[in-house]
């Protein structure tokens, strides 16, 4: 009885996490005026697929798509190089003051990211890189989370297979690249999930780092696009739509390093 209790209690915790998302994705497949009735439908009596139409034939949404295909993919790559290197640095390198230097960074978590946003956007202006692709990549390139993932996982790795690379010959480029990254794959993958999440669904810093609104991430272009057609909830659960799609591809993809990541990411010094 425990058992099916159980089972009853989670189905039912399941499908009221995905009503919202069922009624989205039909939201999205419905003729205009359709999803304002009440009470709401669920499943559309035709199924259409103007809505989407509308967003990429006369609203140019897939620029805004391309933008944040592009933004994200970019993010993600070259943080999850310099992450890593930063995190292996931590746990497997001696240095003067590296105990004082990562205290201080992990510190630095505790500040909000808007209190950072002014004094950054500035740098950035004073460089020319305001209303560009780098004026988002650049902040995006190193985050102290992702070191401090990295270097807990790394901090697993026996010191005696790096011995064993150093007495064969390998310089500290070639174990980092050969052994190191190798044996981190599954906490790399679940780096990357979350920085790509982040940065797909990032929000704020574009809508002021981006001024053209051609080069409008998804979310700034639906924002913009929400305030346009209120009165088009077809039309923004079709852009709802667009926007979660490649998340949950990446997610599906990768779930299965993400899991064993988060398992084996805590490792006690």
């Amino acid at each position: 009885m425990k058992k099916i209790t159980l089972h009853i209690f989670l189905i039912i915790a399941g499908l009221l996490t995905l009503a919202p998302f069922i009624w989205m994705v039909s939201a999205s497949l419905m003729n205009d005026g359709h999803a304002s009735v009440y009470p709401p439908r669920f499943f559309p009596d035709e199924v259409t697929f103007i809505q989407f139409e509308r967003l990429f034939s006369r609203l140019s949404v897939s620029r805004n798509l391309l933008n944040s295909v592009i933004v994200s993919f970019l993010v993600t790559f070259i943080s999850l190089i310099f992450n890593s290197m930063a995190g292996y640095a931590f746990a497997k390198y001696r240095f003067a003051g590296k105990d004082k230097l990562f205290s201080l960074l992990l510190s630095s978590m505790i500040i909000p990211a808007q209190v950072t946003m002014l004094p950054l956007f500035l740098m950035l202006k004073s460089f020319g890189f305001i209303n560009t692709y780098l004026a988002i990549i650049i902040p995006g390139m190193a985050n102290i989370f992702g070191i401090f993932l990295i270097k807990q996982y790394a901090m697993s790795i026996p010191d005696s297979i790096i011995e064993s690379a150093r007495m064969d010959g390998a310089s500290d480029f070639q174990i980092y690249w050969k052994i190191i990254l190798p044996l981190c794959t599954p906490i790399l993958v679940t780096l990357a999930i979350f920085t790509f999440m982040g940065t797909w669904n990032d929000f704020l810093w574009p809508l002021i780092a981006l001024t053209d609104s051609s080069m409008y991430t998804l979310p700034v272009a639906l924002a913009n696009l929400m305030g346009e057609h209120t009165k088009d909830p077809e039309l923004m659960m079709a852009g709802s739509v667009i926007t979660i799609i490649p998340i949950i591809i990446v997610f599906l993809a990768l779930q299965k390093y993400y899991i064993k990541g988060i398992m084996m990411g805590s490792v006690k010094e």
